[in-house]
Parts: C-alpha cells; structure tokens; sequence
C-alpha cells in the first residue's frame, strides 16, 4: 500500500495545482477570450441584419466570460496569499479608479457620482479595487433596465470609525429572503453566470479587512450593495 501523503504535502500540491490553474486562467484562457471578442469585431461590415444580432450575443457572452476570468485571478489570489499585510488604503483612489474603469467597459450604463468621494484611508490590502470593481461590474450586468443607472456615494462615520460606500441600482433588486445568500460560495442569487463567484470574493475580502458588506433594497427600484470598512489609524 503506498504511503499516504502527510498533510504538509498535501497541501503544498493543492496550492500547486491551484497557481497553475490561476496561470491558466490569467493566461491561455484569457487570451483566447480576447482572441474571440477581436475576431467577433472584424466580423461586424461582413455579417447581415440578422447576423448581428448573432455578433451581439458573441461579444456579450466574450466580455463575460472575459470578466469572470478576473474574478477568478482574483479569487485565486486571495487563496495563494499567505499572511497579507492590510495597511492603510485611499478610499476616494481606490473607489475613483474602479468607477472609471467600469464606465468605461459599459458605455451603455449611467454612472452618477453622489458628491466627492471622502479622502478616508480604510484599512484593506490591494486587492480592494476588486470589490469595488465587482459590485459595480453586478449593477450593470444583472440590471433589467435602459439605459442601466448606477449611482455611487461614500460618506465617513468619524463616531464608528468607518468608511461606507453604497453602490445603488434600477435593476431587478434582490428579494430580501435572497439577500445573505447571494454571498455564498458558489451560489447564483442573481440567476446569471459569475454572480456567485464574484459577490463571494467581495464578502471574502471586505471580511478580510474587518468590515461587512451587504444588500437592501432601492427606492423606488433596484438594489442597494453597501460595503463598510473600519478606518485606518494615523
């Protein structure tokens, strides 16, 4: 009978198989994600009415899949990592960028930016523009609505010594018995593909660095995700 594998080892491997997986993801995986949404591109003067709506749901379905690999890396990163050093992290850089980035990535979508993000810095590590990035990523791509509205706002709780950002939306909402478990890991509460991964991976890092997260509803429609963040001393 061969020996069995001591637990230290055992291990070792996981986290082995689980790096290549994230090169894999990062790398080959990505690349043909893009290879495809290029090629989807060139394809768009060559196609007829109804093929373009075939071309559509390509580019959709690439720039999905394509985001969900960054989920994923980014997943994967906070399961590598060992011992991460949190320190104090600019709010108002952190938040400004993914805002940006993600208006940029969905020119259909209205973002509106409530006041000036306040100058807090928050105890995370570098990996808080992935929470952020993923909230913003869900008000758009789980919204119903024409054009998508997506409304920002971040306000400083000097008494709690805390940072809240909220991140509200004109989609769907989420029913209040679905309204913990669309954090879990793995689950789909909002019924499309990489919901489940990425809400899990915000709850996993905003936990991380002591704070909470968590939905309500929006007036008169929508959802509400609010992070809350404890601040950084000094």
């Amino acid at each position: 009978m061969a020996d069995e594998m001591d637990p230290e080892r055992r291990l070792k491997q996981q986290r082995d198989d689980l790096e290549l997986l994230n090169q894999v993801m990062r790398h080959d995986i990505r690349n043909d994600l893009q290879l495809v949404g290029a090629y989807a591109s060139l394809l768009e003067d060559h196609v007829d009415e109804d093929g373009e709506a075939y071309l559509e749901v390509i580019r959709e379905s690439t720039e999905s899949a394509v985001a969900l690999t960054t989920t994923v890396r980014d997943l994967a990163e906070v399961m590598l990592r060992e011992d991460a050093q949190q320190s104090g992290i600019a709010l108002d850089r952190v938040l400004s960028q993914q805002v940006e980035e993600v208006r940029s990535a969905y020119a259909e979508a209205v973002f509106t930016v409530e006041g000036a993000f306040p100058e807090a810095t928050v105890v995370a590590d570098d990996m808080l523009g992935s929470v952020f990035r993923n909230l913003l990523r869900n008000a758009v791509q789980h919204n119903d609505k024409t054009p998508p509205k997506v409304d920002v706002s971040a306000a400083v709780d000097e008494e709690a010594d805390v940072a809240e950002v909220r991140i509200a939306d004109n989609g769907p909402g989420v029913p209040a018995e679905h309204r913990d478990e669309i954090f879990g890991k793995g689950e789909k509460g909002l019924d499309s593909p990489g919901a489940g991964i990425g809400l899990y991976l915000v709850r996993s890092l905003v936990e991380t660095y002591g704070g909470d997260v968590w939905v309500q509803g929006n007036e008169p429609e929508g959802a509400v995700f609010a992070v809350r963040l404890p601040l950084a001393e000094g």
